[in-house]
C-alpha cells in the first residue's frame, strides 16, 4: 500500500522534475537581495558551498554520522544529483530543504553545490522542512513533535491547521505533541531510538516526571516490551498501601486487558481516560479541560452539536 503524499509536497518546490545542473558557480546576485521576490520557476545553478548555511527553522537536529559518511561517499562518485532548495538571506543562501545533502557535500569536500532559489516566509520554510522530513521518515518522534509545537507557538496555528499544513490527521498531531510532556530524560531516550514511540505513549500514563524517568530506566535496563511497560505503569499507578494491618499485602494489579483498552482510548482521544470494569459492568471517565477540548473529543466520536 503506497504512502499518501503529505501537504503540498516537495514536487511543488521542484517544479515537476529534476533539471540539468549548470556547471558555472555563481555568488548571490544583486537581484536576490532580502525582500526581493525570487521566481519559483528559477533554474538551478551552482554556488560555493561556504555560501550555503543551515536554517534555524530546520526541525531535524540529529544526523547519523554513519549515514552521512555513506552519502558523502556516494556524492564523491556521483555529485549532488538533486539541487538543494534555498532562499536568499543577506549575502548567504539559507537552506529550505536538503541539509543532509549539504552536510554530506561538506564531508565529501565539494567546492560548490547545485541550488534552487525560492521565495519563502519563515512559516513556509518550517512547513516545507517538516513535509520533506516527514515524507522521507527522517524525523524522530521528538523532532516531529517539536516541529508541530513550533508551528503552533511561532505562527499561532491550531492543531487542526498544523495537521492540514503537513498532511497529517489531527489525532496524529495531538498524539505527537503529547510526547513533549515526557520528562527530558525520557525524551532524550526516545530521540536516540533507545525507547520506541509505543513505549513513550505508555509512559505518558505517568504524570509525575520522576516516575516517568524511573519507569523508563527500568524499561531500558530490563529490555521491556510495550506490553510489559504497560504492566509496569499500571503497578506504578496503583495507590500506595494504607497503614492498616493489611498494609504488607501487595496491591492487586488491574486486569491487563482493561489496562490495554484504557491505553488505547487514551491514545485515540489524546486525553486522560479512566476505565473501571468488573464482571461486565463499570464506568468510563474521559477528562477534558476546555470547551474546545470537549468539542474535539465529541468530533472524534462522531457527535455533532447543533
Amino acid at each position: 500500500m503506497s504512502k499518501p503524499a503529505l501537504g503540498r509536497g516537495l514536487g511543488a518546490l521542484m517544479a515537476g522534475g529534476r533539471p540539468p545542473t549548470p556547471t558555472a558557480p555563481a555568488p548571490p546576485t544583486p537581484a536576490s537581495i532580502p525582500g526581493a521576490p525570487v521566481p519559483s520557476h528559477a533554474a538551478p545553478r551552482r554556488v560555493a558551498l561556504d555560501l550555503v548555511v543551515p536554517s534555524p527553522l530546520q526541525p531535524r537536529k540529529d544526523f547519523t554520522p554513519e549515514s552521512l559518511r555513506e552519502l558523502a561517499d556516494s556524492i564523491r562518485e556521483q555529485g549532488v544529483v538533486q539541487p538543494l532548495i534555498v532562499r536568499v538571506v543577506g549575502d548567504r543562501f539559507e537552506l529550505i530543504a536538503g541539509e543532509r545533502r549539504w552536510r554530506a557535500a561538506k564531508l565529501a569536500g565539494l567546492p560548490d553545490v547545485p541550488v534552487l532559489e525560492r521565495a519563502a516566509t519563515d512559516r513556509e520554510v518550517l512547513e516545507l522542512a517538516l513535509i520533506e522530513n516527514l515524507q522521507r521518515e527522517n524525523l524522530n518522534p521528538v523532532e516531529e513533535a517539536q516541529g508541530y509545537s513550533q508551528l503552533q507557538a511561532q505562527f499561532g496555528l491550531t492543531q487542526d491547521e498544523v495537521a492540514q499544513k503537513v498532511g497529517r490527521s489531527r489525532v496524529a498531531v495531538t498524539n505527537a505533541l503529547r510526547l513533549l510532556k515526557l520528562a527530558p530524560v525520557v525524551q532524550d531516550a526516545l530521540r536516540q531510538g533507545r525507547l520506541s514511540a509505543g513505549h513513550a505513549k505508555v509512559l505518558l500514563g505517568l504524570t509525575d516526571p520522576t516516575l516517568q524517568t524511573a519507569a523508563a530506566e527500568q524499561v531500558l535496563k530490563g529490555g521491556l516490551s510495550v506490553r510489559q511497560t504497560e504492566e509496569l505503569v499500571t503497578q506504578l499507578q496503583a495507590p500506595p498501601p494504607t497503614g492498616s494491618a493489611g498494609s504488607n499485602r501487595a496491591t492487586p494489579s488491574r486486569d491487563p486487558h482493561v489496562v490495554d483498552v484504557e491505553n488505547r482510548l487514551r491514545e485515540r482521544l489524546a486525553t486522560k481516560v479512566a476505565l473501571r470494569y468488573k464482571a461486565g459492568r463499570g464506568s468510563l471517565e474521559i477528562r477534558f479541560h476546555s470547551d474546545d477540548e470537549l468539542n474535539r473529543i465529541l468530533d472524534l466520536v462522531g457527535i455533532q452539536l447543533d
